[in-house]
């Protein structure tokens, strides 16, 4: 049986994503060994959708109220790195990780399956 998910973020400096993912997201982790810290993710989901090209993967934070959450990352000083859009299935934005990366949040418009 399936117990879970692991997803894996690769970046130009771990260290500093991890502690924003700490004491940022406020996400608790454990550490693996030698401080490779491996975080607790709140409800998932997983779709499927087809690709045009490559097949590829995403990862998006979800949140309930896309402004409120804005709010508390501009008070943290978290660069807003896309402003907000309207899509059909919700309202996205993303924000850079110290590594210069970005992580895409979105406000569901649409019914979600992480709470069944």
């Amino acid at each position: 049986m399936i117990s879970g998910a692991h997803v894996i973020l690769y970046s130009h400096d771990a260290e500093a994503d991890r502690a924003f993912i700490r004491d940022v997201l406020g996400f608790p982790g454990v550490d693996a060994g030698g401080g490779w810290l491996i975080f607790t993710l709140p409800p998932s989901e997983i779709a499927v959708h087809p690709a045009d090209g490559p097949p590829r993967h995403e990862f998006y934070l979800m949140c309930d109220d896309l402004d409120s959450q804005l709010g508390e990352f501009r008070a943290k000083g978290v660069e807003i790195s896309r402003p907000v859009s309207e899509q059909r299935w919700g309202r996205l934005t993303a924000v850079r990780l110290p590594s210069g990366a970005e992580l895409p949040l979105y406000e569901p418009l649409h019914p979600t399956a992480h709470g069944l």
